[in-house]
């Protein structure tokens, strides 16, 4: 980490870097950070780094002032609100953690007012969608290269992305014991290191099934394997989803993690409570898992609108 931090940030002086390292080693170890999330950190520090070039002397030098013009300019190449406050959001952190174990007095980033981050209602497939989803493995034609359990991993990956709503680093990280013997759960490692047990249902441990008595991984090993035996990475989902959506009806792009907002979506329209859908997601805030039920209120007034008699405005007068 050292190596790659001092790397990314190679235009801080000594001590600035210093600083950089010992927080992104406190994020790692005592907050359990992804290394997701630390590379993160690194491009938004490296990014503060070369636009200041070598007006840099200290974090404690920096002033509101320093953050508001960098603000500014990002706004004035019109980023994303989303982008802007994930920048600054980095930076907040590495001055909490200044002040807390570096004694600085102050942070500049404090009282700084950012761009509103416009929320954007999750895209999710319909049932009808992902049962063709769901479909495509075991029924598209196969590469004769391909060892000839590839389609029944495929259907394993998919159906467990649908049943249990996981995250695409939470499905690449899981081994072969992740399902546990005698409960139909299966244990997941998540943000922060968190582990949770989420249910099965049949139709995945099913696949599962299938899929272990034909790839006969390592029980130590990874669960999905790639074509040479290795670990699956994000990427390689990724691939192995775009082929089945380009073999689909499915009219728009869809990644793991539309796949995991289609699990919280149908979970709300069938009655699950918001509670539940918050601990299969693994939310540490119920705030963020409410964005789905905005997902269902919206669908829930079209269909009142097209199904009730008077519930459209009636244009005559009285």
């Amino acid at each position: 980490m050292k190596h790659e931090s001092a790397e990314e940030c190679g235009g801080l002086p000594a001590e600035a870097l210093a600083d950089v390292e010992r927080f992104l080693q406190y994020m790692a170890v005592e907050k359990g950070a992804s290394e997701h999330t630390l590379s993160a950190y690194r491009r938004n520090f490296r990014l503060f780094v070369e636009w200041m070039g070598g007006r840099f002397e200290s974090w404690q030098a920096c002033t509101e002032d320093v953050f508001r013009a960098w603000l500014y300019e990002a706004m004035q190449q019109q980023l994303k609100p989303a982008s802007i406050r994930q920048r600054f959001a980095s930076l907040r952190s590495l001055y909490a953690y200044l002040m807390r174990k570096a004694g600085l007095s102050s942070n500049p980033l404090a009282e700084l007012t950012l761009p509103r981050a416009r929320v954007g209602l999750p895209v999710h497939l319909s049932l009808h969608q992902m049962e063709e989803l769901l479909s495509l493995p075991l029924r598209t034609p196969v590469d004769k290269k391909s060892p000839e359990w590839l389609p029944y991993r495929d259907a394993a990956i998919l159906e467990l992305f649908y049943s249990c709503g996981i995250r695409l680093s939470e499905l690449v990280s899981l081994n072969a014991d992740a399902l546990m013997h005698g409960e139909d759960c299966v244990r997941v490692v998540g943000k922060g290191r968190k582990v949770r047990l989420v249910p099965v249902g049949e139709y995945a441990k099913e696949a599962i099934v299938r899929y272990l008595e034909r790839a006969v991984p390592d029980p130590e090993g990874p669960l999905f394997l790639s074509r040479l035996g290795r670990r699956m990475t994000g990427r390689s989902v990724q691939l192995m989803l775009d082929k089945y959506l380009r073999c689909s009806d499915i009219p728009f792009h869809i990644s793991p993690h539309k796949l995991r907002h289609t699990f919280a979506t149908h979970l709300l329209d069938a009655g699950a409570d918001l509670r539940s859908v918050q601990e299969l997601l693994g939310h540490s805030s119920l705030s963020t898992t409410q964005i789905y039920t905005h997902v269902t209120k919206t669908r829930m007034q079209q269909v009142y609108r097209q199904a009730h008699p008077r519930a459209e405005d009636i244009d005559e007068e009285p």
